[in-house]
C-alpha cells in the first residue's frame, strides 16, 4: 500500500508533481473526433470553438487498418491547431490491444504539452490505472512535459463497475470516468443492442384496475451504474461524466438520458453527432430560473447557517450548499458564454 504522504510525489525523476486539486474547466461536452480522416480534422479549428472538450478517438468505431492513420492525424491535429481554452483529449486503445502502447509513447512525444486528458477504455480496476500513470510519468520526464496529463477511466466492463471505488482513488492523476453502456452491456451478458438510454421491454406496470390494459413505464437501464459511478467520483473529489447516446435520430431521448445524467450529478456527456453538441451545453449548463432561485438561498443565508423560508419554501444548511453548487456552475457557463452570462445576469 502506498502511503498517504508518498501519494503526490512524482512516480519518474523529472515527471512533474501530480496535481492536488482538478483544474476547474467547464467540460459539458466531450466532442469525439475520428481523426484519421482529413476532413472531419480540417473542421476542428471551427469546431474548438464551438465545444469545451475536443477528443481525437482512436479506439473503438476506428478500423484496423486505419489505427495508425488515426494516431498521425491526432498528433497533426494537436501540432497545427490553436486550442485556447477548450481541451484536448484523446481515447487510447484499450491496454490489451496491440496499439496501446505506441499511443502513449508517440502521442505524449510529439504533444505531451498540449495533451489534456487520455481516456483510458475498459477500466478493469486499479492496476489498469497505475500501469498508465508510471508509464505517463516516464514519458513525461523524457519529453520534459510541464503539467502532468490526466486520466479519464471509462467505466464500461462488469469488473471495473464492481471495482469503481477503488479506480477513482487509483492515482492523483485521475480526471474523472465516463460511463461506457454498450461494452458494459456486453460485459454484463445484457440484452440489449442499444447505446444508452432506456429500454421498452425494462419497464415497470401500474397497479391493475379493472380488466382495462394497465400502464406501462420505460425503465432507464443505466440508473444504478451510473449512481455508483457518481459516488465514487465525489468521494474522490474526481469528475463524472454520462458517455454516449447512440441514437442520433431521437435527440428527445438523448436530452432527456443526458438531463438524468446532469440531475444525478454528471458535468457532461460525449457527444458524437453535431446535434448532440447543442443538446448537452443546453443540458450541462443550469436553468437560468434555477440559478435565479439558487442566488435567492444564498442572498438571504450568506454564510449558510440557520433556516429561512422562500416562496413558501423552507431552506438550510443542506439546501445553501445545493445551490453553490448551481452557482459555481452558472458562474464557468457564464464565463464562456455571453448569451447565458445575460440569463444569469452574470
Amino acid at each position: 500500500m502506498k502511503l498517504p504522504r508518498q501519494f503526490f510525489q512524482p512516480l519518474a525523476i523529472g515527471a512533474p508533481s501530480p496535481l492536488r486539486e482538478l483544474p476547474v474547466r467547464l467540460e459539458r461536452m466531450i466532442h469525439f473526433v475520428p481523426p484519421h480522416m482529413e476532413k472531419m480534422r480540417a473542421k476542428v479549428p471551427e469546431l474548438a470553438r464551438q465545444v469545451d472538450v475536443v477528443l481525437g478517438n482512436l479506439e473503438d468505431a476506428i478500423p484496423v487498418d486505419a489505427k495508425e492513420a488515426a494516431r498521425k492525424g491526432f498528433i497533426e491535429m494537436g501540432k497545427s491547431v490553436d486550442f485556447g481554452p477548450t481541451g484536448l483529449w484523446t481515447r487510447i486503445n484499450a491496454l490489451n490491444s496491440p496499439w496501446a502502447l505506441d499511443d502513449v509513447i508517440e502521442i505524449v512525444g510529439a504533444i505531451g504539452n498540449k495533451l489534456d486528458v487520455i481516456m483510458l477504455p475498459k477500466v478493469d480496476g486499479p492496476w489498469d490505472i497505475h500501469y498508465l500513470d508510471q508509464l505517463l510519468a516516464q514519458l513525461e520526464a523524457r519529453h520534459k512535459i510541464a503539467k502532468p496529463i490526466l486520466i479519464h477511466a471509462i467505466l464500461e466492463t462488469a469488473q471495473g463497475v464492481n471495482n469503481v471505488e477503488a479506480i477513482a482513488t487509483a492515482s492523483p492523476r485521475m480526471h474523472g470516468m465516463s460511463l461506457g453502456p454498450a461494452d458494459l452491456a456486453a460485459s454484463r451478458a445484457m440484452k440489449t443492442t442499444r447505446v444508452g438510454g432506456g429500454h421498452p421491454e425494462y419497464k415497470v406496470l401500474a397497479d391493475a384496475a379493472g380488466d382495462g390494459p394497465r400502464a406501462a413505464y420505460q425503465q432507464d437501464l443505466w440508473h444504478y451504474t451510473v449512481g455508483r459511478m457518481v459516488d465514487a467520483c465525489a468521494a474522490a473529489g474526481i469528475k463524472p461524466f454520462y458517455g454516449p447516446f447512440g441514437d442520433f435520430s431521437d435527440q428527445a431521448a438523448c436530452e432527456s438520458q443526458f438531463r438524468n445524467a446532469f440531475l444525478m450529478g454528471c458535468l457532461g456527456a460525449w457527444s458524437l453527432h453535431p446535434t448532440q453538441i447543442a443538446i448537452a451545453k443546453a443540458v450541462f449548463s443550469p436553468d437560468p430560473a434555477e440559478v435565479a432561485f439558487a442566488r435567492k438561498i444564498v442572498d438571504a443565508m450568506p454564510d449558510g447557517a440557520g433556516a429561512v423560508m422562500i416562496d413558501g419554501k423552507m431552506q438550510d444548511d443542506a439546501t445553501w450548499k445545493q445551490a453553490k453548487v448551481l452557482i459555481d456552475l452558472a458562474k464557468l457557463v457564464a464565463a464562456k458564454d455571453p448569451e447565458m452570462a445575460a440569463k444569469y445576469a452574470m
